[in-house]
């Protein structure tokens, strides 16, 4: 049977962020207000506004101090203060993409442990958690070591004001799951992430199975177990079978066993940076068109002996260059974009502060994203 890839008549899994506790989902459309006018009695509007913001803090239990203003925000958190808090296990509310038993929920607890995990359909939704207060910090992958980068979380770091405070990498090991009873020779077709599904294409080329894309791998999971799924298995964690009450038909499915992700921890503080550990910075920044740039900006790095870790490109939106070629064809002879890199050096590093203010120079856009400790474990 040739295999070929078709898009799940599934419905979104979720369009809400979920309460743990309850089951319960709700959605992020907060009042228009920030968190000092809650507490004003200025106005019945915002008595009003102020209540139903008190009503979904109640639906979802959270530490809110009505004292609290945009001019008494937390400071910065040290890098100490962060490896303490990882170490001592504090109860975080830390926000994921997708459902009990997606690799991003053992992410994040690895990150955090003892943290209360809070699923989220879509990123987007994660980056907004944090930013309204109604989780601690968010966990998401920024890059595969088979699948390469998730460009959507690139283009959200840019959107949204959130700093990366660490970075986690977890191996994964995909299996194959189905309802009990089913045997590989029962299936007809497969469901999982898009990314998931690649990474297994030798095992599910030979298996002959059709590929249906959904959002998350356990979500597939998920949807085959409460379906009771005949004819369909799911390419998830050994987790997510436990969860939901899936049998295991094979283990190691992916095609290669070096599979790891490397996922951001992001906070609505930065921490300040130190030189007592291996520590990482990712920045992002424009430049004019033209020969050498790009060169230029990579060897202020080079020059000072700065190790980069990663580089990514990605198109600058609505930006186009509007430089007619010779032929005239009226499209745009050049695409601005945004260049995201990485590099192994502390922000309280000289040479890093050095390397930055070289760029600046003719960078036309340039905001470091975070400096952080690296992650040299183990996946």
């Amino acid at each position: 049977m040739a295999a070929t890839t078709s898009r799940s008549p599934l419905a979104p899994l979720y369009s809400q962020i979920q309460n743990p506790k309850t089951n319960r989902f709700f959605t992020l459309k907060l009042p228009n207000i920030s968190r000092h006018a809650c507490s004003s009695t200025r106005s019945s509007r915002r008595k009003i506004q102020a209540i139903e913001l008190q009503k979904i803090i109640e639906d979802y239990p959270y530490e809110f101090n009505s004292k609290d203003s945009p001019t008494s925000l937390p400071r910065p958190l040290t890098s100490a203060q962060l490896s303490n808090l990882t170490s001592e296990g504090s109860r975080l509310r830390v926000a994921y993409q997708g459902v009990r038993g997606a690799y991003s929920e053992s992410a994040a607890e690895k990150a955090y442990p003892n943290c209360e995990a809070v699923p989220c359909e879509q990123f987007d939704t994660a980056f907004e958690a944090v930013e309204r207060w109604l989780v601690d910090r968010a966990v998401l992958p920024i890059e595969n070591s088979l699948g390469g980068s998730i460009h959507r979380n690139y283009d959200l770091l840019l959107r949204h004001r959130l700093h990366i405070v660490g970075e986690v990498k977890l191996a994964i090991r995909h299996c194959l799951l189905a309802n009990n009873d089913i045997k590989v020779e029962d299936l007809k077709r497969v469901l999982s992430h898009p990314q998931a599904l690649a990474q297994c294409e030798n095992t599910l080329t030979q298996l002959g199975l059709v590929r249906e894309a959904v959002d998350d791998t356990a979500g597939a999971a998920k949807h085959v177990a409460l379906h009771k799924l005949k004819d369909a298995g799911a390419v998830a964690s050994m987790t997510a079978a436990k969860i939901y009450g899936l049998n295991v038909l094979a283990e190691d499915i992916q095609d290669d066993s070096d599979n790891v992700t490397r996922f951001l921890m992001l906070a609505r503080e930065p921490i300040i940076p130190g030189t007592d550990k291996p520590f990482k910075t990712s920045i992002v920044f424009s430049l004019e068109e033209g020969p050498g740039m790009l060169f230029k900006a990579l060897a202020v790095f080079a020059m000072r002996n700065i190790n980069l870790t990663k580089i990514e490109s990605r198109p600058l939106p609505k930006r186009a260059l509007q430089t007619p070629d010779e032929n005239a064809t009226g499209f745009p002879k050049y695409f601005p974009y945004l260049f995201y890199v990485d590099f192994e050096a502390s922000m309280a590093d000289e040479r890093a502060q050095n390397a930055l203010g070289h760029l600046k120079e003719f960078a036309t856009f340039m905001r470091v994203l975070g400096s952080y400790p690296a992650d040299d474990g183990l996946p």
